[in-house]
Parts: structure tokens; C-alpha cells; sequence
């Protein structure tokens, strides 16, 4: 019944450059009563905690030419770097919030604190998110930042969508360790 009722409510504001304002502010009560509450699962929480361990010393000419390899392999089967971020439980659980969302989700992945893709959906166009919006307006400026996006046509989900992004905290220590993005399919907020 949410999905129906926010579904019916974001039509209702899309249309004018006015109207934008609204649309912000539904696709943010959307983050905070459909999104926030699965986004600090311990899973996802674990498996950001746990690369950050292992990139948070990667030097930048690591990590471009691990995005490089990303770029040049996405659609190859059995590559290993997508392979990991796609594959565990944290994948599971992010494809299980995208499956019960009736469409609404598209996508759904999650950023250590270098910006580096931990677990996702489905496979996203690049490895490494440090130099986009997403990340930069979410992790950099700390554990409240939120960031959402103009609708846009995305290339990894092929569809036109808003993503909304915002920092991940460690529930432990209260401190930002990595962020995440929503993908929101454009057509059910017409």
C-alpha cells in the first residue's frame, strides 16, 4: 500500500521546474520509511567494515586501474573483481530489497570509504564511485549527507532513473564508513 500511495503521490509532483522541490522531498520521506531502516543491516554494515580493511591503503593508481579493469570487463563472464561484488551475502540482501520493492528499486550497491563498489545489485558501469556525486556528497561530508540525483538514463540498469545516495555509519562508533545508492525507477514516479 506505501509503494502505491508514494508511487501516486510523486506523480502528482513531477511536471514543473516548481514542482521539483516536492519531488525532492518525497524521494527523501521514500529514503527515510522504505530505505534507511534495511540500509544498517549488519550484513552491509560487516562487508563495508571488512573492505575497508583491505582498500583503505589502495594508492589512487590502484584503485583507477581497478576501475579501469572494471570498465573492460563488465558483461565478460566469470570476471573475478565483479564477480566479487556481486556475488555473497551482502548481494543477496541488496537483491532481495530491489525484488520486494514492485519495481520501484532498480538497483542498489554499497561504497567503502575509498568510493570502491563492496556489494551490488547488479553490475554498475564502473568499480569505483570516489568521483561522482554519489559518493563525494554523501561519505565526504559525513554521516548525515544525503544526495539525490536529477532522473537520469543509466546505463548498467538501462532504464531513466533518480538515485538517492547517503552515508553508511558504522553502528558501532557512529562515524561514516562507506555510502550507499538506490536506484528509483523513473516510471513509478510519473
Amino acid at each position: 500500500m506505501k509503494h502505491i500511495l508514494l508511487t501516486s503521490a510523486l506523480a502528482l509532483t513531477m511536471g514543473t521546474a516548481a514542482q521539483a522541490k516536492d519531488y525532492m522531498e518525497i524521494l527523501h520521506v521514500f529514503l527515510q520509511d522504505e530505505v534507511r531502516g534495511w540500509a544498517q543491516d549488519t550484513t552491509l554494515i560487516d562487508a563495508i567494515r571488512a573492505q575497508n580493511a583491505v582498500t583503505g591503503s589502495y594508492s589512487q593508481d590502484e584503485i583507477d586501474a581497478l576501475d579501469l579493469t572494471w570498465r573492460d570487463t563488465v558483461g565478460s563472464p566469470n570476471t573475478p573483481l565483479i564477480a566479487n561484488v556481486l556475488e555473497g551475502t551482502a548481494a543477496d540482501f541488496l537483491r532481495t530489497q530491489v525484488d520486494g520493492s514492485y519495481g520501484m528499486i532498480t538497483e542498489v550497491f554499497i561504497m567503502d570509504a575509498r568510493g570502491l563498489n563492496v556489494a551490488a545489485s547488479a553490475p554498475t558501469s564502473d568499480y569505483w564511485q570516489g568521483d561522482e556525486a554519489k559518493f563525494q556528497q554523501t561519505y565526504l561530508v559525513g554521516p548525515d549527507a544525503e544526495h539525490f540525483s536529477d532522473i537520469e538514463f543509466d546505463d548498467s540498469t538501462q532504464s531513466y532513473q533518480a538515485q538517492l545516495s547517503f552515508t553508511i555509519v558504522d553502528s558501532d562508533t557512529g562515524q561514516p564508513i562507506g555510502a550507499i545508492t538506490v536506484g528509483v525507477d523513473a516510471t513509478t514516479l510519473m
